[in-house]
């Protein structure tokens, strides 16, 4: 007879995701995360204990996360932002072709700097501003916004530090963010490169063959969160003191990997990275940082904690030992066969779970299977690479594209999930088995005889 226990822990896990996929009258995806945590805690599958080590294991991913968005709001109050959209029409000098790779690259960036969910929630509402300025139609507004989104959120996969699921996942496996890297980086960007070109192809008859050549003026809708941007005196001096901010952020972020090669807490090295730049806004702007206080998005901290309780009270009723013994024979014989089958298995689970729990329920398995150190590593990236590429088949497999609706809605451009499927379809599947292969033959080849 099954126990109330698991019983309890399962519904908890059930409901939760019911309810961050419907949001009923638009609730924070938190709290129903928070209500079904309460629920596992009662029903006693994760104890105090538990908490303690799930505190110890996300704690140190939280604070680099929370870090690098303070940086973003920072930089959106410079009026970095609305610089840079100014920028990218300016660059694209008339041409539609030219402005869907500058928006993709942008996007790229913003994630590799900051990270997705950063990313979606500040990029996009600028994005539907400069399309909306240059009068684009919506069917035209798709392409942009929806390649930028899968880009910015997929863009997460070559550097661990701009996820936080990836981060947990990372402390979980006991693997340095310099290593990720080293491993990571050329086959995710690899796969970036085929999936944006898969979306231009796909895109290229829809994209305007010309836009406006200057766009000046953004302004912020009411449904932006952000403060309109200060005035500078010269545009000569706003670019210099925006390209000095932009410099100090790539030194910032260098310095994470720096600190991950010599063993000091990457969360630190962020912490005073974001600590710099509030100064240094004080100082320009006359802007207190206690406003970060309210601006500052606290509820990713409460999901990921509540999310990571209920699947630990997955874990701990028995599910990873179910999960064994299926995912075993999918790990052993060669490593292409690993990356490739725990690839597909993520990017199943992300899709019917979302990616969050899904990466966290394929990693505490990985770490009870007994696996050689190369096989757990490829493992592992395998389905880094499945929850954050391979999640973008359905909009509810990750909470940055449910954000990214939810924002291009407000903006009213009408995507519709056909529109989206009919293009993630296409396009997510050959870009995720690409991305596989190479993450097995780039690993093979680099670090196969030091991690044997």
């Amino acid at each position: 007879m099954i126990q109330p226990m698991v019983w309890m822990t399962i519904f908890a896990f059930a409901a939760t995701l019911i309810f961050i996929l419907w949001r009923p009258r638009g609730i924070n995806e938190a709290i129903p995360a928070t209500i079904g945590a309460i629920f596992v805690m009662i029903s006693g599958s994760v104890s105090l204990t538990d908490l303690g080590v799930i505190t110890e294991t996300i704690s140190g991913a939280a604070i680099t996360i929370m870090a690098t968005i303070v940086m973003a709001i920072v930089l959106e109050s410079f009026g970095f932002f609305n610089w840079v959209a100014e920028k990218l029409a300016a660059k694209a000098n008339g041409s539609g072709i030219r402005l869907f790779w500058y928006v993709n690259l942008l996007c790229f960036l913003m994630t590799l700097f900051f990270n997705n969910d950063g990313s979606i929630l500040i990029t996009t509402p600028i994005l539907v501003m400069l399309l909306k300025h240059m009068g684009l139609k919506n069917h035209q507004k798709i392409p942009y916004l929806l390649s930028g989104g899968l880009i910015a959120t997929a863009s997460s996969a070559p550097i661990g530090v701009s996820n936080i699921v990836n981060l947990i996942a990372l402390k979980i496996v006991d693997m340095d963010l310099y290593l990720h890297t080293a491993m990571m980086f050329v086959p995710a960007t690899l796969g970036l490169l085929l999936l944006v070109g898969l979306l231009f192809l796909r895109f290229k008859k829809v994209i305007p063959k010309t836009v406006p050549i200057k766009v000046s003026g953004l302004t912020r809708k009411s449904y932006h969160p952000l403060k309109p941007s200060p005035a500078y005196s010269t545009e000569k001096e706003r670019s210099r003191f925006m390209r000095n901010v932009l410099l100090f952020v790539f030194a910032v972020r260098l310095s994470l990997f720096a600190a991950s090669y010599f063993a000091i807490p990457v969360s630190l090295m962020a912490v005073i990275g974001s600590l710099v730049l509030l100064g240094w806004r004080w100082v320009y702007l006359k802007i207190s940082p206690v406003d970060m206080l309210k601006k500052t998005p606290w509820y990713i901290l409460v999901f990921a904690f509540s999310m990571y309780v209920i699947i630990y009270g997955l874990h701990n009723i028995g599910l990873t030992n179910m999960l064994i013994d299926y995912m075993r024979p999918m790990v052993q014989g060669s490593l292409l066969h690993a990356s490739v089958m725990m690839g597909a298995l993520l990017t199943v689970l992300s899709n019917i779970f979302n990616n969050h729990p899904a990466l966290m329920v394929g990693t505490l398995t990985l770490m009870n299977m007994d696996l050689s150190p190369l096989t757990l590593k490829i493992s592992y990236l395998a389905n880094v690479i499945g929850s954050d590429m391979g999640s973008l088949l359905l909009p509810m497999g990750t909470l940055a594209t449910l954000m990214w609706m939810h924002i291009v809605r407000k903006g009213k451009v009408m995507i519709t999930w056909w529109e989206y499927v009919k293009i993630t379809f296409v396009v997510i599947p050959p870009a995720t088995l690409f991305t596989l292969v190479v993450l097995y033959y780039w690993v093979s080849w680099l670090f196969g005889g030091a991690l044997q």
